[in-house]
């Protein structure tokens, strides 16, 4: 079963950027954790970090390809995305488990990725 997980955390960035060394090095060291534990159980399809939201580019709803496109986010949040995996596992409780192994200041959700 492919499952998302989608790493959030208020202000993920700011957090980040005035993060020390050893807080870095934690962080990473459960990043790991979690992938050497899903690797053993299943695979890791795909994970990335990702850019700052005011890199984003959102494309609006529209017709016949005619979308509005602005900067930034589509919403503003109190909870960033940070980053996501996508992973292949048994089912959605071994996923819960893996999940806890991730850093304890990140909110994590897991969705089922649908086929079609």
């Amino acid at each position: 079963m492919k499952v998302v997980v989608l790493l959030t955390q208020p202000n993920h960035y700011e957090i980040w950027g005035a993060a020390d060394d050893a807080h870095r090095e934690r962080f990473y060291a459960r990043l790991e954790a979690f992938d050497s534990a899903v690797t053993a159980r299943g695979a890791v399809v795909a994970g990335e970090g990702l850019g700052h939201p005011g890199t984003a580019r959102t494309l609006g709803p529209g017709t016949n390809g005619d979308r509005a496109v602005t900067d930034g986010p589509y919403a503003e949040a109190a909870e960033q995305l940070g980053g996501f995996y996508v992973v292949d596992v048994p089912d959605l409780d071994t996923a819960v488990e893996l999940a806890r192994l991730l850093p304890d200041e990140l909110t994590v959700e897991l969705r089922p990725a649908e086929a079609g």
